[in-house]
């Protein structure tokens, strides 16, 4: 056979395999990877949590059990029925498992046990928390032939976000203990606690996973209740080009800002963004922009999906 269909094959089996190898990767780190951990997860904090547990009466037994497993479904039909309220939830839960995995091996669990626990653990955290499955997630509450992209939070963010965060995993973790424990006052100002933290976080950390950079046939659209006062809208017309920014770039910048490679558009003609209101402009402050920048999460997906041609409709 020619050495040129000899090197054709070879490119195209090169291509077969490394379009296997993305699909597989997708795969892990998109929904079935969080699937199957959080089973097995299941698995080794029922494991950990009874040996932790062995010594407690029979109350905190049962109440500490119940509580885990009721938290466990929720995170399944989280993960079964994926949306963009998923997400949140199921950061929240891979947060708690990780604190009640480090609480149940400090507590008296077997080394087997507890360091099962806290690996499986730290691996939901992971897949959980990577951007595969935050697209996954979102998409799965899109409409039409939008496509969503996650935009990275805010570096300014992150620290109230995670004390927040550790204050719920310690309150919700404790209450259960002390209520089955039959230390009433002070349980029931921990579950109240616990309970009014996932009242006002839920909306709150929701609030990050609902930032999206959105595409869709008529143009692009960046959805930013943090960082905009209202949705900016851009005809497809109206954009010269989206690519990554340059370091020196003087575009608007409309990240938070965040941390991460920046994705630039440019604009044909002026347009109009509402910021959201802060101390100096509490109705918020219009400004006018010929190019902006946003985070993704995942930049090289957008660029790939922006020269694909858009779908008919």
């Amino acid at each position: 056979m020619p050495a040129r269909f000899e090197r054709e094959r070879s490119i195209g089996k090169c291509g077969v395999m490394k379009e296997a190898r993305s699909r597989f990767e997708s795969a892990v780190t998109g929904l079935w990877g969080p699937r199957i951990i959080w089973l097995i997860i299941g698995v080794a904090g029922a494991w950990s949590i009874g040996e932790s547990l062995d010594s407690r009466s029979s109350l905190v037994r049962t109440t500490v059990t119940f509580c885990a497993w009721i938290l466990w479904g929720a995170g399944v039909v989280a993960l079964m029925v994926p949306s963009t309220l998923g997400l949140t939830v199921m950061r929240m839960l891979v947060a708690l498992a990780c604190g009640t995995a480090i609480t149940s091996w400090a507590d008296g669990a077997s080394s087997a046990a507890g360091a099962s626990f806290v690996a499986c653990a730290l691996i939901g955290a992971m897949l959980v928390g990577s951007a595969d499955f935050g697209t996954e997630c979102v998409q799965s509450s899109a409409y039409g032939d939008e496509r969503r992209f996650l935009l990275r939070p805010p570096a300014a963010f992150l620290p109230p976000v995670v004390l927040a965060g550790l204050l719920w995993v310690a309150t919700a973790i404790a209450a259960p203990l002390l209520l089955g424990a039959r230390q009433w006052v002070v349980g029931l100002v921990v579950a109240a606690a616990a309970a009014l933290l996932t009242v006002a976080l839920i909306p709150r950390f929701n609030t990050l996973s609902g930032r999206w950079l959105v595409m869709v046939p008529a143009g692009v659209v960046v959805h930013d209740e943090v960082v905009l006062g209202e949705t900016f809208m851009v005809a497809r017309a109206d954009i010269v080009d989206i690519e990554l920014a340059l370091e020196d770039t003087e575009a608007a910048d409309l990240t938070g800002p965040a941390g991460g490679h920046a994705v630039e558009i440019r604009l044909r003609s002026m347009a109009t963004v509402v910021l959201a209101p802060d101390k100096e402009s509490p109705r918020g402050r219009a400004l006018h922009v010929r190019s902006f920048i946003v985070t993704p999460s995942r930049p090289g997906a957008v660029l790939r999906y922006w020269t694909m041609p858009p779908p008919r409709t």
